[in-house]
């Protein structure tokens, strides 16, 4: 599962130059919670309060694998007798069962299939609860994420952050999987073997087992440890070449721009290489510890057997004895020589889990008040009192900005790159909190409403419209999707793009490409205005939503704009000052704070700084 997220490129530009550079703020912890902490933080998943089935489920599943164990230490039973009847030996006639050795060959080769049927019945019945508890985690992960501040989201890595959910999602399914049917089964399985051997047998039996399995134990933790370190690496290298891979490929067109192909193709390489270096050390220290594991197991396979070779010369075991004294070895050797995979695995799973769990425990830097209503918008006048921001404590972009966009109305912000405009919008959609003074809407603190119904209320333009890669219908619907058709096809008549579209050989089915490749800047950025005017909000912000366009095309677009501005409360955000001539009410932004304010002729009038960028543009224009 690959979950890829694109921050839209001026944003990022935009940020970075108003804040005077950034912090990562997800870098992971350097300290993770131990395995027995991970493990509690999985155990709601797997017995919730409030689902009985889940915990029937989980009952029955531990029944059978409980009833599958109790067959498998009987098993051998059956084999002894089976050799006994046929060696000759004098046979207790409650195991002979009065039917003979072929009789006793089939009990033994049916309670061999009950013992399977038992595991699988297990798996049939916790398979249901495994899926629901790996569903919910990685939904959980998924809406944390979206949860998450723009902030968070400027600073990340795609493929860095991709790859921690991938893992640490299968790591759940891996964990589920083999700490319940592998390590919970082994040890009463060894604990029932052994009492076994304790009891049918000889105490030696069991010492010999005892430390053959703690060595074997001991032996394969300690190997196991150190490759779980190596392993980390692994993962760390892993992580590194899909980061500039994802990287890369999102900046496809930059990479052709500059011919730097051999150059990407390098990078990859050499984060490849550091991964290659770090896979053979993992698989070097795997054949160590296989090896390792195979000398402590035969060994202490071969001094029971020989034990039991000594009681058979000197008649104090039979031959079924023997027999089933070697199935039991068989049985211990087999699940443990499974034992260093599956703790390294689960080691590894609860490192992956560890860092989906830091992810989840990350802060979502804004969050609604408890029990915070709806906005409520009467007519969408926006006030701004006296706010302040900044991106980093003490180096602030705006400073006491004080603003009023009345009702209905439309409001031109404009200024030099770095003066804080795009800021001005992201609090109004309160990508972030003012860090001090308010922003209002129809009199309520956004601060004091519901995220959900203020992004309802605010439909945004921005520079450059990102689509999904789906049909032109979906990218149109997004904006709001229980619409009918009809009116999807309405909005993109009013976008005017319906004609475009309709002259597709597959129409508003057409797929758009990632992030919207396959289309126009104008195309892209009309089937943005469609989704915008689809979702019907009283409040708009244009984010210099024409800046990116030729001249022709912005001339066209900008009609759009203003005929979706009608009757609704606009806050254009603007470089280019020719689109926002029209506006009731010109901001001139500078260094975080208002420098003039009034209508376009007005402030041409006035002579100021707001004349000095128009004659600026104008002057270059005429020269372009």
């Amino acid at each position: 599962m690959l979950i890829v997220g694109v921050c839209k490129g001026e944003g990022v530009a935009a940020v970075q130059k108003e804040r005077g550079g950034m912090t990562d703020v997800h870098s992971p912890a350097k300290g993770r919670d131990g395995g027995l902490s991970i493990i509690r933080k999985l155990a709601p998943f797997l017995w919730p309060s409030d689902k009985q089935w889940v915990r029937r489920r989980v009952v029955l599943a531990l029944l059978a694998l409980l009833l599958s164990k109790i067959v498998a230490v009987g098993t051998p039973f059956l084999y002894k007798a089976a050799v006994d009847v046929l060696a000759g030996e004098d046979v207790d006639p409650v195991w002979a069962l009065g039917i003979g050795a072929v009789g006793i060959t089939v009990a033994y080769g049916m309670a061999r299939l009950l013992t399977i049927g038992f595991q699988q019945l297990r798996d049939v019945l916790f398979a249901a609860v495994g899926q629901r508890a790996l569903r919910q985690i990685a939904l959980e992960t998924f809406n944390h994420v979206h949860a998450l501040s723009l902030r968070y989201h400027i600073t990340r890595k795609t493929g860095g952050l991709s790859r921690i959910i991938e893992r640490g999602v299968k790591g759940v399914e891996f964990l589920l999987r083999f700490l319940l049917f592998s390590i919970a089964p082994l040890v009463v399985e060894l604990a029932m073997i052994a009492a076994v051997l304790a009891v049918v047998f000889d105490i030696w039996y069991l010492v010999a087992v005892v430390v053959t399995i703690f060595v074997y134990v001991w032996f394969t933790f300690r190997v196991t440890e150190w490759r779980v370190t190596i392993r980390r690496e692994m993962n760390e290298q892993d992580t590194d070449a899909n980061q500039k891979a994802i990287d890369s490929l999102l900046n496809f067109e930059t990479v052709k721009y500059f011919g730097a192909e051999e150059r990407e193709a390098n990078r990859y390489d050499g984060a490849m290489e550091r991964y290659v270096f770090a896979a053979l050390k993992t698989s070097y220290s795997l054949a160590f510890l296989n090896f390792g594991q195979a000398f402590l197991i035969s060994g202490g396979l071969v001094v029971v057997m020989i034990m039991a070779a000594v009681g058979v010369a000197d008649g104090t075991l039979t031959v079924g004895d023997f027999v089933m004294v070697n199935a039991y070895m068989i049985q211990i050797t087999m699940p443990l020589n499974f034992l260093g995979t599956v703790y390294r695995e689960i080691r590894q799973s609860l490192v992956d889990m560890g860092e989906m769990f830091d992810l989840l425990a990350h802060p979502a830097e804004v969050q609604d008040k408890p029990g915070a209503p709806d906005l409520a918008v009467a007519g969408g006048q926006i006030t701004f009192q006296d706010v302040q921001f900044g991106y980093q404590e003490g180096h602030l972009i705006l400073k006491g900005v004080t603003l009023e966009v009345p009702a209905g109305r439309t409001v031109a912000i404009v200024g030099p790159s770095g003066s804080g405009k795009s800021t001005i919008g992201r609090l109004l959609f309160r990508f972030y909190d003012t860090s001090d003074g308010a922003l209002l809407i129809d009199g309520q603190d956004i601060r004091d409403v519901t995220q959900k119904s203020l992004h309802a209320a605010i439909g945004v333009v921005p520079q450059d419209t990102v689509l999904f890669n789906d049909t032109i219908y979906y990218n149109i619907a997004y904006g709001r999707p229980e619409a009918s058709r009809a009116e999807i096809v309405e909005a993109a008549r009013a976008a005017k793009i319906h004609d475009f579209i309709s002259g597709l050989p597959d129409g508003y089915d057409t797929t758009v490409g990632e992030r919207g490749l396959k289309l126009s800047g104008g195309e892209k950025q009309r089937v943005g205005i469609a989704r915008t005017i689809l979702k019907n909000p009283p409040i708009l912000l244009l984010d210099e939503a024409t800046s990116a366009l030729d001249t022709e095309t912005e001339s066209e677009i900008q009609h759009e704009l203003q005929a979706m501005g009608e009757g609704r409360t606009v806050i254009t955000i603007a470089h280019r000052l020719s689109t926002i001539a029209h506006a009731d009410r010109i901001v001139v932004l500078e260094n975080g704070q208002i420098v003039e304010e009034g209508t376009h002729d007005a402030l041409i009038a006035r002579n100021g700084r707001y004349a000095s960028l128009w004659h600026r543009q104008a002057a270059e224009d005429d020269a372009a």
